[in-house]
């Protein structure tokens, strides 16, 4: 599961893998602005991974290095084992990078 997923959830992450992916700075600098940055600095965190700013960079879609380092983040680490929470503190385990979110009752009637 790509850290770009976790934009309203939260990550326990126990293991993480590194996928490389070809920087598209284009990409990131779009998906930037559509981050839940308080989700996403805690998931960097539980993650130990390398330290991001507070808040947006100033003029980050001309930084190579801002955009770089968020390229690292959001395409390529991926969650593989752990869980998410999303807002109402509902529990999902993540196995072999895929979450499992079944859905409710009520979510399955037609």
């Amino acid at each position: 599961m790509k850290l770009l997923t976790h934009n309203l959830l939260s990550s326990h992450a126990s293991e993480v893998s590194i996928c490389p992916v070809k920087f598209n700075p284009q990409f990131v600098a779009l998906t930037i602005p559509k981050a839940e940055w308080a989700a996403f600095l805690e998931a960097t965190d539980n993650l130990r991974l390398i330290q991001v700013p507070n808040g947006l960079v100033e003029g980050y879609e001309e930084n190579e290095e801002f955009l770089r380092t968020m390229h690292h983040l959001l395409p390529e680490v991926e969650g593989m084992e752990g869980t998410l929470r999303c807002p109402e503190s509902a529990m999902f385990p993540i196995i072999r990078g895929i979450p499992n979110m079944p859905l409710s009752e009520e979510e399955t009637k037609n």
